[in-house]
C-alpha cells in the first residue's frame, strides 16, 4: 500500500510538472504572440500616419496602441459668443451710462462747433421744407377740386345757353371762360404735383438719409465719451499692478474709438456738403419750373379772358341782337 502510494505520489508529482511545462509552454506562445503583435503595430501606425492630411500635426503614438487621435479646433464656438456678449453687454452699459449722464446734466460732451451748427440748420430746413410741401399739396387738392366744379359749372353753361336762345351770348361766353379756366387749372394742379413728388424725394430720401447718418454719428460720439471719461477715471485712479493692465487696455478701446469717431465725423461733414449742393440745385429748378407753371397758368387765363370779354361787347353792342320788348309791341 505504501508503495502504491508513493507511486501515486510520484505519478502526481510528475503529472504537476507536465501541466507546468505546458503552461510555461503556452505562456512562452502567448509572449511570442504579443511580440510579434508589438513588431507588427508600428507598421500599421506609420500607414496610418501616412494616411494623414499633411496639414494636422502628428500625435505620438504609445506602443501597442492602434488608434490615431486627430486634434481639434481648441477654439470653442461657445465660449466664443459668450466673449462677444459679454464685450456688447459692457459697450451698452458704457454708452447708457454716458447718455444718461448727458440728458441729466451731468457728463461731459464732445462738442464739434461748426458741424453741430450745420446739423442745426439741417433739421430746421427740413422741418420748414416738409411745411411748405404739405402746403402745396393742399393747394394742388384744392385746386383739383376747383377745376372739377369749374368743369361741371362750364358744362351747365353750355346747357342752358342751348335751352335759353335769348341768353344764348351770355350763357356761352360763360361756358367757354370756365372750361378754359378748368383746362389751364388741371395744367398747373399737374405742375404743382410735379413739385410736390420732388419735395418729397428731397425731404424723405435725400435729406433722410443724411439723417440716419446724422444718427449714426451721435451713437458714435456717445461710444467715444464713454470710452474718454473711463479712461479719464482711470487715470485719477491709484496705479498699481491691478489697474495697469486695465489702464493700457482702456487706452487701446479710446484710441479705437477716438479714430472710428473720426471717420465718421469726416464722412458726415463730407456728406453734408454734398447734400448742400444738390439741395441748392433741385430747389432751384423746381422753384422756377413752379413759378413758371403759376405764371403760364395766369397769363394764359388773363390773355383768353381778355379776348372773350372782347367777343362779348361785340354781341351786346350789335343792334340786331337786341329784341323788341312786348310792352313795345302795345
Amino acid at each position: 500500500m505504501e508503495g502504491a502510494e508513493q507511486r501515486g505520489g510520484v505519478s502526481v508529482q510528475e503529472e504537476d510538472a507536465s501541466s507546468k511545462e505546458v503552461n510555461s509552454t503556452s505562456n512562452h506562445s502567448d509572449n511570442n504572440v504579443s511580440s510579434c503583435q508589438d513588431e507588427a503595430m508600428p507598421e500599421v501606425t506609420m500607414e496610418t500616419g501616412q494616411s494623414k492630411a499633411p496639414d494636422l500635426p502628428e500625435t505620438p503614438q504609445k506602443k501597442g496602441s492602434g488608434t490615431v487621435v486627430v486634434p481639434g479646433n481648441s477654439k470653442n464656438p461657445a465660449s466664443e459668443k459668450l466673449q462677444r456678449v459679454r464685450k456688447w453687454s459692457i459697450s451698452t452699459y458704457k454708452c447708457t451710462r454716458q447718455a444718461l449722464s448727458e440728458k441729466l446734466g451731468r457728463g461731459s460732451r464732445t462738442v464739434d462747433l461748426d458741424l453741430e451748427h450745420r446739423l442745426e440748420l439741417l433739421k430746421d430746413d427740413r422741418q420748414r421744407f416738409d411745411h411748405m410741401t404739405k402746403l402745396v399739396q393742399t393747394l394742388a387738392n384744392q385746386l383739383a377740386q376747383f377745376t372739377v366744379t369749374q368743369k361741371t359749372l362750364g358744362d351747365t353753361f353750355n346747357e342752358l345757353s342751348l335751352k335759353t336762345p335769348t341768353l344764348h351770348v351770355e350763357f356761352g361766353v360763360n361756358a367757354e371762360a370756365q372750361r378754359f379756366i378748368s383746362k389751364s387749372g388741371e395744367t398747373l394742379t399737374a405742375a404743382i404735383n410735379s413739385f410736390t413728388s420732388e419735395m418729397n424725394t428731397l425731404i424723405n430720401k435725400t435729406i433722410e438719409d443724411t439723417m440716419i447718418n446724422i444718427k449714426q454719428y451721435e451713437a458714435v460720439r456717445i461710444e467715444y465719451d464713454a470710452y474718454r471719461v473711463d479712461l479719464e477715471e482711470l487715470n485719477l485712479g491709484p496705479r498699481d499692478a491691478v489697474t495697469l493692465p486695465k489702464l493700457e487696455q482702456a487706452q487701446k478701446d479710446f484710441q479705437s474709438q477716438r479714430e472710428k469717431y473720426q471717420r465718421i465725423k469726416d464722412d458726415l461733414s463730407v456728406k453734408l456738403k454734398l447734400l448742400e449742393e444738390n439741395k441748392v440745385k433741385v430747389l432751384h429748378h423746381q422753384l422756377w419750373l413752379l413759378h413758371g407753371a403759376v405764371a403760364a397758368h395766369s397769363l394764359s387765363c388773363h390773355s383768353f379772358l381778355q379776348q372773350n370779354i372782347q367777343q362779348a361787347r361785340e354781341h351786346l353792342n350789335n343792334p340786331s341782337m337786341d329784341t323788341p320788348s312786348w310792352l313795345e309791341d302795345c
